[in-house]
C-alpha cells in the first residue's frame, strides 16, 4: 500500500507575476508551497495591484496547492542594534505580513535576527518587543509569524529551541506567532536529528509545542554536524542522510504540518524535480516526470 504524505512542496519561484507560482508548483505536484511575496534582498517591494491578488487567490483555489507560506526578507533583523535598521525592519516586516494576508498566505517564515554582541537575553527580549510592535498594529492580519530555527552562525538566535521558545513566551499574544524547523539548520546546531529523531521531536513539543510548529524546511545539510554553519544541500547529497526524511515522511505526529524543500532549484528547476522524486521514493510511491518547461533559469532561494 502506497504511503500518503504530509502537505509536500518546495520554495517556488514568482518571476513573472505571483500567480505564476502556482503552474510551476502542479508541474512538481506541490500540494504546500512557499514563495517571496516581495524581494527578499529589498527592504521595499513593489504595490501590489487588486488585480494581481485576485488572480493569485483565484490561482490558489484552483490549485492542488492546500498550505502556503512566505519566507520573509533576509534583510529584517528584529533585534538590530543599529536604530535604523530596526526600523527598517519592522517596516519590513508589517509590509510582508499585509501582503501575506492579502493573497491568503497562512504562515510568513522569518530569521529572528542577530543581536551583534548585545547579548542573546537582550536579544531575545527585543524580538519579542519587535514583534509586539508591528503585530498590535496590525490586529485584523490573520497570517502567523514563524520563527524559523538558525544554524548559529555568528550572533545569529533561535539555534537553540529555547531561544525560539522564550522569544514566544514573551509576546503579548502568543497565538499569532509560531515555529518553523529547518532539518539543515537543527543539524548544524548541533541536534542530531538523523540519530534520534524521536528524541528531537520530544523535545521540540516539550518546549515549543508540536501544535506552534507550522511547516518544516527540508534540506540536507553541506556542512558536518554541528557545524553552526548553514549551506544546504540536496536530499540525500549531504551530511544528513535519507534516514531522517523518511523517518518524518512516515511519522503521524507530523503528518499534518507542512514541509518545503529549500534547495538549489538549478536551471528549470531540476533540483526541485530530483528532491521531490527523491523523497515521493522514500515512501513507495512513483515518481513523477517533467511535463514542460516554465522557461525558468537558475534562481537562488537562499
Amino acid at each position: 500500500m502506497q504511503a500518503l504524505l504530509p502537505p509536500l512542496g518546495t520554495h517556488i519561484s514568482v518571476a513573472g507575476g505571483l500567480s505564476t507560482a502556482f503552474g510551476r508548483a502542479a508541474d512538481l505536484g506541490c500540494d504546500a508551497m512557499q514563495i517571496f511575496v516581495k524581494n527578499a534582498s529589498q527592504w521595499r517591494g513593489k504595490e501590489m495591484l487588486d488585480g494581481e491578488i485576485a488572480s493569485f487567490r483565484e490561482a490558489h483555489a484552483g490549485s492542488a496547492v492546500g498550505p502556503l507560506l512566505a519566507h520573509g526578507s533576509y534583510l529584517i533583523n528584529l533585534c538590530a542594534t543599529d536604530p535604523v535598521i530596526l526600523e527598517k525592519s519592522l517596516d519590513a516586516l508589517t509590509d510582508e505580513l499585509i501582503r501575506c494576508s492579502r493573497l491568503g498566505v497562512v504562515g510568513l517564515v522569518i530569521h529572528p535576527g542577530a543581536h551583534l554582541g548585545a547579548g542573546e537575553e537582550a536579544g531575545i527580549e527585543k524580538v519579542a518587543a519587535s514583534l509586539d510592535a508591528v503585530l498590535g498594529d496590525l490586529p485584523d492580519v490573520s497570517t502567523r509569524v514563524l520563527l524559523e530555527n538558525t544554524a548559529g552562525q555568528g550572533s545569529c538566535l533561535g539555534w537553540r529551541l529555547e531561544e525560539l521558545a522564550a522569544m514566544r513566551a514573551q509576546v503579548a499574544e502568543p497565538h499569532r506567532v509560531g515555529f518553523c524547523l529547518d532539518t539543515c539548520h537543527a543539524f548544524a546546531a548541533g541536534y542530531a536529528i538523523h540519530e534520534d529523531f524521536d528524541g528531537f521531536l520530544s523535545e521540540v513539543d516539550e518546549r515549543l509545542g508540536l501544535g506552534n510548529v507550522g511547516c518544516f524546511h527540508l534540506n540536507d545539510s553541506v556542512k558536518p554536524f554541528g557545524s553552526r554553519r548553514d549551506r544546504h544541500a540536496h536530499i540525500g547529497e549531504g551530511e544528513i542522510g535519507l534516514g531522517l526524511f523518511e523517518r518524518m515522511l512516515t511519522e503521524p505526529r507530523v503528518h499534518e504540518i507542512p514541509m518545503v524543500v529549500e534547495t538549489d532549484p538549478e536551471d528549470d528547476m531540476k533540483g526541485h524535480w530530483r528532491d521531490l522524486n527523491t523523497l515521493r521514493g522514500l515512501v513507495g510511491l512513483p515518481k513523477r516526470r517533467k511535463k514542460r518547461s516554465h522557461g525558468l533559469t537558475r534562481t537562488n532561494r537562499d
